[in-house]
């Protein structure tokens, strides 16, 4: 009888240890949180758990290169700036449409589809996308890295950012320091991106100011760019000025690897492309672009104003960049004054 009783006894205690055993599994498993597009480890052992739900913030990037990264970066670092950090305050949604338009929109969709409490565009039209997919749930839109706000139609609604507007007059005079005798300044351009055929109208508008005629190529695709830097080579430009195009700057390298051989210098837009091997550029920095565009969302997500009560910014101040390499390979002689002045990259 005692051996019977025993052996209840037994059974009993242990299966109320198999299922606190199983329940604290459970308990592991609910408390666990997936690791966002940024790669965030999870937190370490004894320190405080991230709240479950957090808001998504949901980040639509038209493509990767250089500046669009440098902006994401940025922007990452204006949240953290203003006291925002990823894993306890918000949850993060990066996405990259690969600078297929088709893509763009549906990450926009996938963002509204998961109620994200605010959707970020990196360039026009990722902008575009991201605003056309928010705005029948009212969802607040940030942009940066968008040249033409209002051509865009992102000056009015639950939509504010920041412009990259192209400083065009001081990349005239930089092209006109560092090779007097020019004339003929080759473009290339993509015709569905409104920030670059805003910049066109800008260049055709200042460019005979300063003794030059612009012989600007349209194209349609990435694949078309390099047809277009023949053309232009063929034109006899006496050099290339790079916009902010994402279709363009996409294959930077293969534009220089034919501008090189020929002997014809090319102008980046920002540093990130003087870095990759343009002569210079009078240009952004796209990572403090970045960190404005972050330290205004911060404001929207806290609730402390909305996108309507705070109109987009342009940045102002631009610097002047160079790569002394790339000029000595081109024997093009930097000049005193922009030595003392300009940002070697190289």
């Amino acid at each position: 009888m005692k051996n019977h009783l025993f052996k209840k006894l037994s059974a009993a205690v242990l299966a109320l240890s198999l299922a606190a055993a199983l329940t604290a599994c459970g308990s592991s498993g609910a408390t666990s949180t997936a690791s966002s597009a940024s790669g965030s480890a999870a937190a370490s052992s004894g320190a405080a758990s991230a709240p479950q739900d957090l808001p998504i913030i949901g980040i639509a990037q038209y493509g990767e290169h250089g500046s669009l990264d440098n902006c994401r970066t940025g922007f990452l670092q204006g949240l953290e700036n203003a006291g925002l950090k990823e894993g306890m305050d918000f949850e993060l949604d990066y996405q990259n449409a690969g600078f297929d338009d088709s893509i763009d929109s549906q990450i926009a969709q996938r963002f509204s589809d998961e109620n994200a409490a605010m959707m970020v565009g990196i360039a026009t039209p990722s902008a575009v996308a991201c605003y056309n997919a928010a705005e029948e749930k009212d969802i607040p839109v940030i942009f940066t890295a968008v040249t033409d706000p209002v051509g865009a139609k992102l000056d009015s609604g639950n939509v504010t950012g920041t412009s990259d507007m192209l400083p065009v007059e001081g990349q005239l005079k930089l092209i006109r320091q560092l090779q007097p005798d020019a004339d003929t300044i080759g473009i290339i351009y993509t015709t569905s991106e409104s920030n670059s055929l805003y910049s066109i109208e800008v260049y055709n508008q200042m460019a005979g100011d300063y003794g030059f005629t612009i012989d600007a190529v349209a194209v349609t695709s990435q694949a078309e760019v390099t047809q277009a830097v023949d053309k232009l080579l063929a034109d006899k430009v006496d050099c290339l000025s790079n916009l902010t195009d994402n279709n363009v700057v996409g294959v930077l390298p293969a534009i220089l690897e034919k501008t090189d051989e020929a002997g014809v210098p090319v102008y980046g837009s920002e540093v990130e492309q003087v870095k990759l091997g343009c002569v210079a550029g009078a240009g952004l920095d796209y990572v403090k672009l970045g960190i404005q565009t972050g330290e205004m969302a911060a404001k929207v997500f806290k609730g402390e104003t909305t996108c309507a009560d705070l109109p987009y910014e342009v940045i102002q101040n631009y610097d002047l960049y160079v790569n002394s390499t790339a000029l000595a390979a081109l024997n093009i002689e930097l000049p005193v004054e922009l030595a003392s002045t300009a940002v070697e990259v190289s």
